[in-house]
């Protein structure tokens, strides 16, 4: 069922709710994405309440904000939390979405069980500089378009499915670019941020990743962050095995302690 709620600067944001059982499953989706990319978990919703939310400037949701940051990407997804009264969530954030999440936990504390991240970083330690971060967005602010459909193909190992990696790439070259490149450009700044809030959230963090000598995992054990690895999958598992990806997901969510009641 699709809802709407007002996030905190009255953007009206959209999700989809489906399912009931507990925990909820709050699905987070990244840079330039929507909700329906998470349309192959629909599954999920047969075990556990499965909400997919659109992020202010993102898919059905609304627009106008002067800056895309984080934490109000984060008060999109307390919004929606809030609104539906969950009160035993386990929040997954793909990409970006994965920043997202840690910014909703501080807001719903006492709510969420664990967080999940979804290829949201490589490796951790190595923040990069402003200079970097610049340098890194230049090519998306001189031509959104074909930068971010060629930086999208980077993302999918070779035997990914053509006709996937066309849609993706088409998908996300068509957002908004004055809200992607903001985005991109606070994304990218926010690992510090980011370990900060984990440290203060205390909760258990997974990351689901894929196959690759870019996954640190060390990096990841140094700040508790347990990692399960894929195979056979780019930066968008959940779209290019979603049954391997609904598996592991499962199994990440069952390995959750349960939420305290008192």
């Amino acid at each position: 069922m699709k809802d709407v709620v007002r996030s905190f600067d009255g953007i009206p944001i959209v999700f989809d709710d489906h399912g009931s059982a507990a925990p909820s499953i709050v699905l987070v989706h990244g840079w330039s994405c929507d909700r329906s990319y998470w349309r192959a978990q629909a599954p999920l919703a047969e075990r556990h309440r499965v909400v997919a939310i659109d992020l202010a400037g993102h898919g059905e949701s609304g627009g106008g904000r002067s800056s895309w940051t984080m934490p109000a990407f984060g008060e999109d997804v307390a919004a929606v939390v809030r609104g539906l009264g969950l009160d035993d969530v386990v929040l997954v954030g793909h990409s970006m979405g994965g920043d997202v999440i840690l910014e909703a936990a501080l807001l719903l504390e006492g709510d969420v069980r664990g967080l999940v991240w979804v290829d949201t970083y490589p490796s951790l330690g190595k923040p990069s500089t402003s200079e970097e971060i610049a340098a890194f967005v230049a090519p998306f602010e001189a031509d959104f378009v074909h930068r971010t459909d060629a930086f999208v193909r980077t993302m999918f190992p070779a035997t990914a499915d053509p006709g996937l990696v066309d849609e993706i790439a088409a998908d996300m070259a068509a957002a908004p670019p004055d809200v992607a490149v903001d985005a991109l450009r606070h994304s990218f700044a926010n690992e510090r941020p980011a370990l900060e809030a984990l440290a203060r959230l205390g909760l258990p963090l997974v990351s689901i990743s894929p196959e690759s000598p870019d996954i640190d995992v060390h990096s990841f054990r140094r700040h508790r962050i347990r990692t399960v690895v894929v195979g056979g999958v780019g930066h968008f598992a959940m779209l290019e095995d979603p049954s391997q990806f609904n598996a592991v997901l499962e199994d990440v969510i069952a390995s959750f302690p349960l939420k305290s009641t008192s």
